[in-house]
Formats: structure tokens, C-alpha cells, sequence
């Protein structure tokens, strides 16, 4: 049974453990980036694609449930249609090279893992799929189905029916995808694989005095000023959305590193317990699924925002949400939605399911909660979120 264990470094560049005992690591969540399996010209690394599924068809031999979150299906579109376009195309262009490309990426996939007498398995998800509850868990079931006949599922968002312009229709990148995916099957490690080694503190390819860190615990650690966008057009995610992919997960209870995909046998390395790139050590425990749900944010209808009284509250303390904390109300939702609820430098706290609509919470914000039946048509209760029904970060 492979193993992973946390680190501790507080300078940012020394490789020091935590004390503790190794943990088994049952299930691995591996993303591999566009950059990363993308050569020269922007077309499938397919020497890079044979190391990494061989690295996980040794997991497997293991004992490992593996899932696979790729890209690479507009790259290969790309390379079938002879398209030279180096940045990330207009969304039309996008769906055309991703519906050409899906077909022919899931053919390397198929002889790759062949190889090994690996069965592999399709799913293209959309945010659409997992943003209620009865999809969540249909989604799920099927995953964690395939993981017990032993099969590989090679996840991918649905980039052709899926619209960035529309609000809450596509993840927007694969970082999201993962994390969430680790979060669908309760996985104990998150991979994310791409071309650089981990998280710099600054761009080590701009700046020779760039270190990189070994160890980011989220929330505590403040690390969004190292992110930035994309080098290269590749993706559409970059550093930030790999930091909030892992604050995602960590969240949920799941590890997460940072690694370059080009290092030898980092899966195994890293499932192991070896250091390879940047950790993120969960801050979570293992929560219920449908805590899970309201964590990934796929079903957040709006917002409140509370102020540092509220935060410290909801933080430290594990109070359920009062009228009185509440200083503001963004956006539009109804009673049983799942709200976010953010401190007052608008990040985000907590999140559960409203006891009122948008409308009753405005007009009760700031007051006792005593005062909640004069205001509102009907009273149902005095929380506007109850602590049993919240998950705090």
C-alpha cells in the first residue's frame, strides 16, 4: 500500500518532516496540465503520456485507485486539424478542436493503458452536472463504481458544450475539475502535474532569486501574490487556479502537491511519501458528502457578507450565522440555496444553505435576532445559517 506523509518548512526552501506516522493513501486524483502534455508545436507529448500512465499502472499494482483529470483534447485537435494557433482561440474555435480532438486523446489513452492491461473509462463533466445534489451524487456513484472493477476513469470538461459566457456553466479550467474530483470520491491525494516543479515565490523564469516553497497550509498561508497567469497560453489556468484548486481540497480533507510531471516516477515517488514539489497538507478532516457538496461552491447561489465579530465566530468558535453579523447581501437566492459567506476582506469564511431568502436576510441584517418576526412574512428561526447545515474554512 502506497503511503504519503505532510512536511513542515518554514523558510520556504529546507525539507524538513513533521513528525508522525505515514498514512495510507488509498485513492489518487492525478491532473496532468496542457502544458505539460503538449510538446513542440502544441501537439500530444506522447512519450511523456506513456511515462505518466505507466507510473500509474505501478499504483495500481499497488493497491491504488487511480483517477485521471487530463487535458490535451484541444492539443489534439489541434494536431488532427494541422491548426498552428498558439493561444487559446476564440470559445467557437476552442469546442471545434476540443469535439475533433476529445476522440483522438481518449485513442492514445486507450493504447496506452492497453499496454498495461489497464481498463480505462470516458466521463466529459460540466459544472451543470455536479451543481445539484441529485447529479452530485449520480456523478459519484459512477466514479466510485468504476474504481471497484478496477477501471481508470479519464475525467475531462466538456468543453464542447460547455460555455464560459454563461455563469456556472463550465469549471474553466481542469485544476477546478480535480479538486473537485478528489472531493467526488473522497480521495486521500490530489496530484496537480504541470511544467514547473512547485510554487515559486516569485517567477523563477523571470527572476534567478526565485525559491521554491516546499510547504503552503492553507488557509493560514498567504501565497496569492506568488500566482500568475499562464506563460505560455496553454492553459486557461495557471498558478491561481492551482491555489484555489487546493484550497478546495485541502479543505475537504484531501493532500495535495504540486509537481512537475516530468520528473522521474513522481506519481510513485509522491504516493509514497518522497517530497517532490510544493505540499499542501490537508486542513480538513474527512466530511460527509453532502458537506463535501456545499464546499465545492457548484451550487453557490449567492453571497453574504459578515462582519469580523461574525468571522471570528463562525471561524473559532463554530457558531451558527445570526442576522446581527451580517453586513451586506450580494446577489439573488432563495431559502435551502447554498450561500457563501465572506469576512469583511471578502473572503470566503463558510458556506451552507440559507434559513432565509436574499430579500428577508437584507432586511434583518445588523438586528437581534429577536427582531426577525416583526420584519419577514415567516420566521424560521433565528439563524440565517445553522452551524449543523454550514462548513466553515
Amino acid at each position: 500500500m502506497s503511503r504519503y506523509r505532510s512536511g513542515r518548512d518554514h523558510s520556504g526552501g529546507s525539507e524538513s518532516c513533521e513528525a508522525g506516522q505515514a498514512a495510507p493513501c488509498r485513492r489518487v486524483v492525478i491532473k496532468a496540465g496542457s502544458a505539460l502534455l503538449t510538446g513542440e508545436g502544441g501537439r500530444l507529448d506522447v512519450d511523456l503520456m506513456e511515462t505518466l500512465v505507466g507510473q500509474i499502472a505501478r499504483l495500481r499494482l499497488e493497491g491504488v485507485d487511480v483517477l485521471l483529470v487530463t487535458s490535451g483534447a484541444v492539443a489534439a485537435g489541434r494536431h488532427v486539424l494541422g491548426v498552428v494557433q498558439k493561444d487559446g482561440g476564440s470559445l467557437p474555435d476552442r469546442q471545434v478542436l476540443a469535439a475533433v480532438g476529445q476522440s483522438r486523446l481518449m485513442q492514445v489513452y486507450e493504447q496506452l493503458f492497453g499496454k498495461h492491461d489497464v481498463v480505462i473509462a470516458q466521463a466529459l463533466l460540466s459544472r451543470r452536472d455536479l451543481s445539484d445534489r441529485l447529479g452530485y451524487l449520480n456523478v459519484r456513484n459512477t466514479l466510485t463504481a468504476l474504481l471497484e472493477h478496477r477501471v481508470v476513469p479519464v475525467i475531462n470538461e466538456n468543453d464542447v458544450v460547455a460555455v464560459d459566457e454563461l455563469a456556472g456553466e463550465a469549471f474553466g479550467d481542469n485544476d477546478t475539475l480535480s479538486a473537485m474530483c478528489a472531493n467526488l470520491i473522497d480521495a486521500d491525494l490530489l496530484v496537480l502535474l504541470g511544467e514547473t516543479e512547485g510554487l515559486y515565490t516569485s517567477d523563477p523564469y523571470l527572476d534567478p532569486g526565485a525559491r521554491l516553497v516546499r510547504v503552503v497550509r492553507l488557509p493560514e498561508d498567504d501565497v496569492a501574490e506568488m500566482a500568475g497567469p499562464p506563460r505560455d497560453g496553454k492553459g486557461r489556468g495557471g498558478m491561481a487556479a492551482k491555489l484555489e484548486a487546493a484550497k478546495l481540497a485541502t479543505a475537504s480533507g484531501v493532500t495535495v502537491f504540486l509537481a512537475c510531471g516530468r520528473e522521474p516516477d513522481v506519481l510513485l515517488r509522491l504516493s509514497r511519501g518522497d517530497k517532490a514539489g510544493t505540499l499542501f497538507p490537508a486542513s480538513g478532516s474527512k466530511m460527509e458528502s453532502r458537506k463535501r457538496w456545499m464546499l465545492s461552491g457548484l451550487s453557490t447561489r449567492g453571497e453574504i457578507v459578515v462582519d469580523d465579530g461574525a468571522a471570528v465566530a463562525l471561524r473559532e468558535r463554530h457558531r451558527s450565522l445570526l442576522p446581527a453579523g451580517v453586513t451586506e447581501v450580494v446577489g439573488a437566492f432563495e431559502r435551502g440555496d447554498i450561500i457563501s459567506i465572506l469576512d469583511s476582506r471578502r473572503v470566503r469564511a463558510a458556506c451552507g444553505i440559507a434559513n432565509y431568502g436574499s430579500g428577508d436576510v437584507d432586511k434583518i441584517k445588523g438586528l437581534r435576532s429577536d427582531r426577525i418576526g416583526e420584519l419577514v412574512e415567516r420566521e424560521y428561526g433565528e439563524e440565517v445559517v445553522h452551524r449543523n447545515n454550514m462548513v466553515v474554512l
